[in-house]
């Protein structure tokens, strides 16, 4: 069966490709279902199937309740808590759970996929709480959520996704009628990790363009605290060749061509700058490296089944672990480490450009006392970086047994994922202050030229952002800046002239 391979820097434009695409064939679901038909004509027993879940494995269910105990799954495991999981990741976990079943392993009864089909087609949205998952066997209560409205029950976002309506009601304006759950389609729903898996590719993405981004500002910040570029010298990293610190020194290196700030002071006698400078290739090519480890895992993650039990063409249905959230939980939790190091570095440097150096005002304005400058905008830089030390200890590290000691060791991966989300934006918003501040300091430093990349950001920002000459309210900027990082519109402005970043 040919399939569509998701890729994490392609993830929503393959997703859609692969919705399309089963709209036309799922064939592979055609046959998975064929050996669950088969199964229940046979007399033995298989878990989920006419079997009870979890510690209740052991009861064997009569041929006439096994729709209701499907039916009971999604009821009874819809427990979660707390505030909704965002729209655009429940969209994914809507859209990786088709994916999942589609690949021809689950069972899923064809007239159940299909529902899933036309919930998606429809831009119906479920409203999914977003406590209740502690990774083990995937996200069995987000995941019922996710699934009650194929059958008419719980809610989905409105329109402007603003609140939650009764999935009955929308269901009704679309023209979709629910459905009833057939053997084994509850648990081939609520089984699989696509939670945890939506929340870390989601976030991994947005890393893809913000681990340049931390690159551009870095050299913003060297040329307008007038560092030394030696440290990015090639011969350096030639003898300690890790391959993300290879790839920031190339960065800094190409953004900084054509500086005639570098040329300028070049024999200033100044011999080392602090390591938030002189260490960048070191500190940000090894958060590069740590979430290369994260994206292939998760890519791998992106193209697997995670559901139980697992249905084989041979006729053989197998009851694993597949489910276990110990992969994606601990690449979430070594992700949310190298990204908090991106914000922690960053705030140094901004610490620095505040202090005075080489000719800078002290605060970026010149009229301090009754200005207090970019003075508070660190305090926030200082306040998210504290605030990362404390989400970046391990969820993984923790477990709980839960369905009475059956799953007596689970991931909390679905903590990783919140932690790791909230990671990213505050790091955004870190890097906001230093792109904001960076972006100040090189104002002063007159008709000297930066490098040809630290320019062309630099006058790119000004087009959105002006200098600022006394004090205002920064809230707004800050906001700016962290939209445009988060938009990728610096780097695409730089990649567009001088070519592809590492």
């Amino acid at each position: 069966m040919s399939t569509t391979t998701i890729r994490l820097n392609h993830l929503q434009a393959d997703l859609d490709a692969r919705m399309k695409s089963l709209r036309k064939d799922y064939s592979a679901v055609t046959r998975s279902r064929k050996v669950v038909e088969a199964a229940l004509l046979d007399g033995k027993a298989h878990y989920g199937i006419n079997t009870g879940f979890g510690i209740l494995a052991n009861k064997r269910i009569s041929a006439d309740l096994l729709a209701t105990l499907q039916q009971n799954i999604l009821l009874s495991h819809a427990c979660g808590v707390g505030e909704p999981i965002p729209p655009v990741i429940t969209r994914l976990m809507l859209q990786l759970k088709i994916h999942s079943l589609s690949l021809g392993f689950s069972g899923v009864s064809e007239k159940t996929f299909l529902q899933l089909l036309k919930l998606e087609e429809s831009g119906l949205i479920p409203w999914v709480p977003s406590r209740g998952s502690v990774g083990a066997s995937g996200d069995l209560a987000p995941l019922a959520h996710l699934c009650l409205p194929l059958i008419g029950r719980g809610e989905v976002w409105d329109a402007q996704l603003n609140h939650k309506v009764p999935a009955a009601d929308a269901l009704k304006e679309k023209a979709i009628e629910p459905i009833h759950l057939q053997p084994k389609d509850g648990l081939a729903l609520i089984n699989g990790t696509q939670m945890m898996l939506a929340y870390g590719a989601y976030v991994l993405e947005r890393t893809l363009v913000l681990q340049r981004e931390a690159d551009l500002l870095a050299a913003m910040s060297l040329e307008a605290l007038q560092g030394s570029e030696a440290p990015f010298d090639e011969r350096i990293h030639a003898i300690r060749p890790h391959k993300g610190q290879k790839a920031v020194a190339a960065n800094i290196r190409k953004l900084l061509e054509g500086s005639e700030i570098m040329t300028s002071h070049r024999d200033c006698g100044k011999v080392q700058d602090p390591y938030s400078l002189r260490c960048v290739p070191q500190v940000h090519g090894a958060s590069r490296d740590a979430l290369e480890y994260a994206r292939k895992c998760f890519e791998v993650e992106l193209n697997s089944v995670t559901d139980n039990p697992l249905v084989f063409q041979q006729g053989d249905i197998l009851s694993g672990g597949n489910f276990h959230g110990q992969p994606l939980a601990l690449a979430m939790d070594f992700a949310a480490i190298a990204l908090a190091e991106l914000g922690s570095i960053s705030e140094r440097r901004t610490y620095l450009l505040l202090e005075g150096h080489d000719g800078l005002p002290t605060l970026l304005m010149k009229d301090t006392g009754v200005n207090s400058g970019f003075m508070i905008p660190q305090y926030t830089a200082a306040a998210l970086v504290s605030e990362n030390k404390i989400l970046c200890h391990p969820a993984s590290v923790d477990s709980i047994p839960t369905s009475l000691g059956q799953e007596d060791h689970v991931s909390m991966g679905s903590i990783s994922a919140f932690k790791l989300l909230s990671v990213v934006d505050n790091v955004e918003r870190i890097l906001a202050v230093e792109l904001l501040t960076s972006a100040q300091a090189l104002d002063f430093r007159g008709s000297v030229a930066p490098g040809d990349g630290v320019a062309i950001t630099h006058q790119a920002l000004r087009k959105e952002i002006k200098h600022a000459d006394k004090d205002y309210e920064v809230r707004n900027d800050l906001d700016r800046c962290a939209q445009i990082l988060r938009d990728g519109d610096l780097l695409h402005a730089v990649e567009d002239k001088l070519g592809a970043l590492n």
